[in-house]
């Protein structure tokens, strides 16, 4: 490859050059695989409940109130 020429996407699922019909990925194969991964929570966003929108600390259910 020639330092001049653009570098090719890669698929995120199985690394083979990209699509542009199926893009970001190489097929439709490919994409319902992603989409499946999203649907089943593989790609969860871990997220920690500290403080709630008031800046309160969400109360534990053996709390006294």
């Amino acid at each position: 490859m020639n330092d001049n020429e653009p570098k090719r996407a890669a698929c995120p699922i199985c690394r083979r050059p990209v699509d542009p019909a199926f893009s970001p990925f190489c097929s439709k194969r490919c994409a319902d695989i992603d989409l499946n991964r999203w649907l089943t929570g593989v790609y969860a966003v871990p997220a920690t409940e500290e403080e709630d929108e008031d800046g309160d600390r969400p109360r534990q259910p053996d709390e006294e109130t």
